[in-house]
């Protein structure tokens, strides 16, 4: 039997450390992947993949070379691959979907103390 997954209230309870992604589902080829924003994650880019984002819960901000996209909850914002950005929360503990590929690595090109080689998974 299918079983619906909250996946915020999850999030809220079982996430400890802001901008640790955890695995929400595997969906062909792609992750959806949770996690809570801190007060600014690394500069880094996704050379050959795209990512996008969807808030569930507070603001956050994505930083871009060029400027800001803030986004509110239910705000979605694809990430082209290659373009430089620095996610960041505008509220206490936002909770954010994340769309990218399976292998894609949370720090892209640049590894830093947020790289998360392999992430756990929200439930079993």
């Amino acid at each position: 039997m299918l079983e619906k997954i909250a996946i915020a209230d999850l999030a809220e309870a079982r996430i400890d450390r802001f901008f640790d992604p955890h695995i929400v589902a595997d969906v062909n080829e792609a992750q959806v992947k949770v996690a809570k924003f801190g007060s600014a994650f690394d500069w880094h880019s996704h050379p050959e993949e795209d990512e996008a984002f969807l808030v569930l819960k507070g603001r956050v901000a994505i930083d871009l070379r060029d400027g800001t996209v803030e986004l509110e909850e239910g705000d979605f914002l694809n990430v082209p691959a290659g373009v430089e950005h620095r996610p960041r929360a505008l509220s206490e503990s936002p909770i954010v979907l994340m769309f990218e590929r399976a292998t894609t690595l949370n720090t892209g090109d640049a590894e830093s103390r947020f790289t998360v080689e392999t992430p756990k998974r929200l439930v079993p």
